[in-house]
Parts: structure tokens; C-alpha cells; sequence
């Protein structure tokens, strides 16, 4: 049996405006019975937090964010708007930093998988593009052979042996990341090699983006350590940048009770190597940092309201609009921070129940919480789960139900971010055929 997750002062202590139940009601009334609320100041608390902590301490910083970890177009723009260039790994979401107003010239294209429209119009306009297989290089070729009277910029995922005490570092407990040009086998030399054949391009960075188990301050001081090395051996008089990827930690619940590194934890250990490394170096190279969870995460929360409250053996059971999709795309076991707001302030002194929060799919692993103990909510209360902000949105499938509104919140300013989804949406016309 799990622990039980005990309701504490923290979880009842409410800071969103919009947290009370009038308010929801309100809410629910133009939006339907469950919706996102997105916090715009906090999401500029974050992208401050972390420039502050790399910056003040190594000038030539670049925070990327991460567009596959959340792609509402309000929040893209809201950090577009606060200095970050686009860290983006499609097409589809590199046109979305176009469709906000990004400079392409700012928009980092990262990803195993480009078509050659993909990187052609990459190059002609001017992006960081950064080649992960060696597909990618004949595109390259054929397209500055076409274009000789122009010069490009590449830069190189590299991939290395990121292992710590022998043991893999990578989650799922890979042995081999499967991105990137190997530098072990001699996969890196001979692009290097290829591209200086080409005149007319030159590599420009290395980039080394490595989703470990950890996410540890000594996988990132190793990370950088080897891209600095590597940069110094093979590019040195051509190198602009080192991209360390994502996957740092943000700031996380005290109810997640786990002991973090904090933004400055990473910053001090990355920068104290690439101030190292760039001493003497006339004009030190950018570093890009390209956060997505630590970023996201904390600035999204999730309403459901409870449809039903039923009994199975000895077992209570709470129904509420919404699915796991929602708030644990990656269906990990773990109950997120969690709060209920009820219509009868009464019922919260009630006696502690053990109870679980399912959701409206017809999956049985359809829990969005479960072996909470506390005053079992009522039908008609609203449930909010917290830190929601990370892939929630993006990996959420069209399954049985349409998409939930999005609201964004900026201080005493209310607005839509994304409307309820209809039927008419759902099943577009212009895709499907009736």
C-alpha cells in the first residue's frame, strides 16, 4: 500500500485569485466544469529566476525554452516577450515561434527528425540548426552548393558517455542516448570533416542535450566540461555557442518533500567551467540553456469538479471531469499537491476518509490521485491539482472528450488562452470526412 498523502496547512494555504468557489462557479459558467489556469507572473518569476542565477555569473547567456514541453501560444509569447529565443524540435512548432513574431534568427531547431524543407529553410533563414544525424549533412551539402554566394551556420549534437561510476545515467536506464553524432566511434570526425568540404559553412556550436535519471548538478558540470573540450579541439575559431540542452530542476512542492539543486546550483557548477575553459578567449562563446519543466511546470493548475462520490466495498471513489491526461501525462504514480474547494465550508472539518480521484475515461489506470486522506469531497466541489504546466498540454490526445479551456491570470487581469474545444473542432471538417 502507498503512503497516505495527508492534507496539511501548506495544501490549504491558496494564493490564486481565482481559488474560491464563487469564482469557479463564474468560471465554470463560461468555460465548463473543468479548465487550466495558467499563472503569467509566476512564469516570469521562473524565466527571471534562472537568467539571474547563469547570468550574474557568466554574461553571454541564452535561455532557450522548450516548446514541446508546453506550447500554448500565450505562454510562448509571454516568454518570447522576457528575452527567450525558441528552442523548437518541428516544424509544426517552429512555424508557431514564427506565428507569435519570433525572429527566425532566434529560433534554435533542435530534433532527430527534419525534412529537407525543414533545414533548407532553417538555413535561408538564418537559425540555429542543429544537425543530429548524418542524413541531415547531404541536405546541408546540396543546399550551400546551390547557394555558394552565402555563408551558413551549423552546430552538432554530439553524443557522448554520460555514465556515472559505470552505471547509465539516462532515464529508463539506457545504456546509449540515441541522439546526436557520436563522438566515441568517429561519427564526429567525419562530420566535421564533410562539412568542411562545403566552403561556404562552418560549425559554429556543439550541443549536448542528455534527459538523465538524476537530472544531477554533476551530469551538467560533465556535460559541459566534454562539450567545451571538444570545442576547443575541433572549432575553436569558428565557435559561437554551447548549448547544455533542458531538463534542470525547477523549484518543486515542499509536498513533494525531496531535496532539489537549485537554479544557482546548476549555474555555479556550468559557469565556473565555462568561465574556465574561455579565460583567454577574446570574445567568450554564448551559453544556451534550454529549460522546459523548470520553466513550465509550477505555472499551470488543474480544476475538475466532483461529479459523483460512490462506494465500492470499502473503497470511496470520487468522480470528477477530468483524466489522468491531464495532470499526469506520463502516468507516474505519484500524487501531485492538491487542493478542494468546497461549496460548504462545513464539510472541510468533517472526519478524514481514505479516497481515491478517477477520471471520466474508461481506462482502469484512470486515477488522478489516489489513497488521499482527508474530508471526502462532496459532489459538486472542485479539485485542483498542482504543477501541471509540463507536457499536460501537449501530450493530452483527443480521447473521448474534447479539450478543456485554458485560462491565463496576470495579476488582477483575467483572460482566455485557449477556448473549451467543440465538436465542430474536434472532428474538423476540413480533416475529416463524413
Amino acid at each position: 500500500m502507498k503512503p497516505v498523502v495527508r492534507e496539511n496547512a501548506e495544501q490549504q494555504e491558496n494564493t490564486n485569485p481565482l481559488v474560491n468557489y464563487q469564482k469557479l462557479r463564474q468560471l465554470e459558467e463560461k468555460h465548463g466544469t473543468s479548465f487550466y489556469i495558467m499563472d503569467a507572473s509566476k512564469l516570469r518569476r521562473n524565466y527571471r529566476k534562472i537568467e539571474r542565477a547563469f547570468k550574474s555569473r557568466y554574461e553571454n547567456f541564452i535561455i532557450g525554452y522548450s516548446y514541446k514541453t508546453n506550447y500554448l501560444p500565450v505562454l510562448c509569447k509571454e516568454l518570447s516577450k522576457a528575452g527567450a529565443y525558441a528552442e523548437v524540435v518541428s516544424r509544426l512548432e517552429y512555424d508557431l515561434a514564427v506565428k507569435i513574431g519570433e525572429d527566425p534568427k532566434r529560433i534554435i531547431f533542435n530534433g532527430p527528425f527534419k525534412t529537407q524543407d525543414d533545414i533548407e529553410h532553417a538555413l535561408y533563414h538564418g537559425s540555429l540548426l542543429n544537425i543530429d544525424s548524418l542524413y541531415e549533412i547531404d541536405v546541408i551539402k546540396q543546399y550551400c552548393l546551390k547557394n555558394k554566394k552565402k555563408q551558413y551556420k551549423v552546430g552538432l549534437r554530439l553524443n557522448f558517455d554520460v555514465s556515472e561510476d559505470g552505471r547509465s545515467a539516462l532515464q529508463e536506464g539506457y545504456e546509449k542516448s540515441r541522439f546526436g553524432l557520436c563522438v566515441q566511434n568517429g561519427v564526429l570526425e567525419r562530420t566535421l570533416d564533410e562539412l568542411a568540404a562545403i566552403p561556404n559553412i562552418e560549425v559554429a556550436g556543439l550541443h549536448g542535450h542528455f534527459s538523465t535519471k538524476s537530472r544531477s548538478v554533476h551530469a551538467y558540470r560533465q556535460i559541459t566540461q566534454k562539450l567545451c573540450r571538444i570545442a576547443k579541439e575541433h572549432i575553436t575559431h569558428t565557435l559561437e555557442y554551447i548549448d547544455i540542452g533542458g531538463g534542470i530542476y525547477g523549484e518543486l512542492p515542499a509536498t513533494f518533500h525531496r531535496e532539489t539543486p537549485s537554479f544557482d546550483d546548476y549555474a555555479e557548477a556550468v559557469c565556473a567551467i565555462m568561465n574556465r575553459e574561455f579565460e583567454f578567449f577574446e570574445k567568450k562563446p554564448n551559453l544556451i540553456l534550454e529549460p522546459g519543466i523548470s520553466m513550465v511546470a509550477n505555472t499551470f493548475v488543474f480544476f475538475a469538479k466532483v461529479m459523483d462520490v460512490k462506494k465500492v466495498a470499502d473503497k470511496k471513489i470520487v468522480l470528477v471531469d477530468g483524466s489522468i491526461h491531464h495532470v499526469k501525462p506520463t502516468m507516474h504514480k505519484n500524487n501531485l499537491p492538491m487542493n478542494i474547494i468546497r461549496k460548504s465550508e462545513q464539510h472541510e472539518e468533517g472526519d478524514e476518509t481514505l479516497f481515491d480521484v478517477v477520471g471520466y475515461t474508461c481506462m482502469e489506470k484512470d486515477y488522478l490521485a489516489d489513497e488521499l486522506k482527508r474530508p471526502l469531497p462532496e459532489t459538486g466541489d472542485y479539485i485542483m491539482f498542482e504543477n501541471v504546466g509540463a507536457y499536460s498540454i501537449v501530450f493530452h490526445p483527443p480521447f473521448i472528450k474534447e479539450r478543456p479551456a485554458i485560462v491565463a491570470v496576470d495579476h488582477e487581469t483575467i483572460f482566455t488562452a485557449r477556448r473549451k474545444e467543440t465538436f465542430k473542432e474536434f472532428f474538423n471538417e476540413d480533416l475529416y470526412v463524413f
